[in-house]
């Protein structure tokens, strides 16, 4: 039976970086992925993840200079973006050259299927995997097994408590062949409507040579797909031809625990590291991945159990209040039309949009812009109760 110091289930950004970092740590990493599988993604990246995780240029199909967020009764609201910008990727060549770089730095790489784990008589890991060329079981013996298994993760199921009771989104999107028709290569669009999405939002986000155009609910019994219909008619993409379709769940809020206090840690979807009211989780999946790969590293260096909760604690002191008040954001402005209106309007505000952008490109709260802060407070609060001009 082979052995590893370190098996990795699932291949995406937050798991192939992860193998990386433990591969260039100089561990034995096995890293688990289901081919052709791809998450729906708008493919949103910031600089500070293509500087952080040196990502070649030419993996970027597309750079975003301004949003446009457009409310219930088709008011438009552009937010340039001073100074920066947000890069595009196309998910599946994306992750594979993640995949590929952990392979060049030493992990192995198995394309299968996570069946279960189980134990030997002296309770160690063996991990079964179901390969995907087909046959019997491979089972591998590990000292720490990673879930990066996305949203609902086998892996945290079968080894954590609590990991059935994190609130998702379902979202649903169609990959497109840019038409001939003017769409604003430089730009995302973001629908806050009810009709095409009553708790989240609606996007047409430009890759280059095609379009992302998707919505998300946590509404049971929406039609997503109807819904994302209904956008392209709204966008002016009727006519363009359809790549693929794909839809997932995408996890609202981080687990309580991602650890088995043993050997089992999760990372990126599977732990729930999705920003509330964005959704955005490519940087926050690869920046929770290298911080498992670092609790990991202690784990694996010591055999003490505690350094995996660390991963979590590291990520909520590095990312929490952001998360928090996202959720906030989410729970209050996306209730109905009415609040999506004020929402929308409260965009046009120049310290709304500075800030926004400011906190998207680094990752933090902007500290350094107290009363910009208090002048967006005051005016939130009188959106809040009525009192702002229309």
């Amino acid at each position: 039976m082979d052995e590893f110091d370190a098996v990795v289930i699932g291949g995406g950004p937050s798991g192939a970086t992860a193998a990386d970092d433990l591969a260039r740590a100089g561990w034995r990493v096995l890293l688990v992925d289901r081919a052709g599988r791809i998450k729906p993604c708008g493919g949103a990246i910031p600089p500070k993840l293509v500087e952080e995780f040196d990502i070649p240029n030419e993996l970027l199909v597309a750079r975003i200079h301004s949003a446009r967020m457009i409310s219930p009764t088709a008011q438009c609201v552009d937010m340039p973006i001073d100074g920066g910008y947000v890069g595009m990727v196309d998910r599946e060549p994306f992750d594979e050259w993640l995949r590929e770089r952990a392979a060049r730095h030493g992990a192995t790489r198995l394309s299968g299927t996570f069946r279960r784990i189980e134990r030997d008589e002296d309770g160690d890991a063996i991990v079964i995997i179901e390969p995907k060329a087909g046959g019997a079981d491979i089972s591998v013996r590990a000292r720490v097994i990673l879930g990066a298994d996305g949203a609902r993760s086998e892996v945290a199921r079968q080894s954590i408590s609590g990991a059935d009771e994190v609130p998702f989104v379902y979202a649903y999107h169609e990959i497109l062949r840019t038409p001939k028709a003017s769409i604003d290569p430089s730009r995302c669009d973001v629908y806050y409507d009810g009709k095409l999405s009553p708790d989240f939002y609606a996007w047409v986000f430009p890759h280059g040579s095609t379009i992302s155009a998707g919505a998300g609910t946590a509404i049971k019994g929406f039609s997503i797909r109807n819904a994302v219909g209904d956008l392209r008619r709204v966008a002016g993409l009727d006519d363009a031809e359809i790549v693929r379709r794909e839809g997932a769940p995408i996890p609202l809020k981080p687990m309580r625990r991602w650890d088995n206090g043993r050997d089992v840690l999760v990372t990126g979807d599977a732990a729930g590291v999705v920003a509330p009211a964005s959704g955005e989780g490519i940087y926050y999946a690869m920046a929770c991945g290298r911080m498992c790969a670092k609790a990991i590293d202690q784990f694996l260096s010591t055999r003490n159990a505690h350094a995996l909760r660390k991963a979590r604690k590291e990520f909520l002191a590095a990312h929490g209040r952001v998360f928090w008040v996202l959720g906030l954001l989410q729970r209050f402005w996306y209730t109905n039309d009415r609040r999506r209106e004020q929402f929308v309007k409260m965009c046009r505000d120049p310290d709304v949009q500075r800030l926004t952008w400011e906190a998207y490109m680094r990752k933090e709260l902007v500290r350094r812009s107290p009363m910009a802060h208090l002048r967006v407070l005051f005016k939130d609060v009188a959106q809040l109760l009525g009192l702002a001009p229309g």
